[in-house]
């Protein structure tokens, strides 16, 4: 719950910010100079990029979160089984071995997005976050029928 917050928060801030950003953009197209209006169309590309960005990523989490919903009602979401430190982070042998089960579980069924969440989050434990995205899109495409490249 905690982490949704933050995220709602975050987006919030975003929009605010685009919307900042690209009044400042209609103001200086306002101006009507050839020098303003280019920096205005130029400000006003920001907000756009950082709408889709956030569009992108929002459509990305809850899908991944649907998929957690569908593989906990299966009882299939992993187990944390992992050791931790006595400061509270995971012991990185613990996440080595969790690590080699689940890439073996996915090579054996390559095919089944289950496989591909739980190495997803094997990636996460170990700290490989644009891995760990990877194979949370790869789950996604395959749950959702898609074809996917190797």
């Amino acid at each position: 719950m905690r982490a949704k917050l933050s995220y709602a928060v975050t987006a919030a801030v975003l929009v605010f910010y685009f919307l900042l950003v690209g009044s400042r953009g209609v103001l200086l197209i306002q101006s009507g100079t050839p020098l303003t209006v280019t920096f205005g169309v130029a400000v006003l590309v920001l907000p756009v990029i950082g709408v889709w960005f956030l569009w992108k990523n929002t459509q990305f989490v809850r899908k991944a979160n649907a998929l957690a919903a569908e593989l906990d009602a299966e009882g299939g979401l992993p187990v944390d089984e992992l050791k931790r430190l006595p400061s509270g982070r995971i012991d990185r042998d613990s996440a080595d071995e969790v690590f080699a089960r689940r890439r073996a579980e996915t090579e054996a069924a390559p095919d089944d997005w289950r496989t591909w969440f739980r190495l997803a989050v094997a990636y996460h434990d170990a700290r490989d976050t644009p891995r760990a995205r990877k194979a949370m899109q790869r789950a996604i495409a395959l749950h959702d029928g898609r074809t996917v490249e190797a």
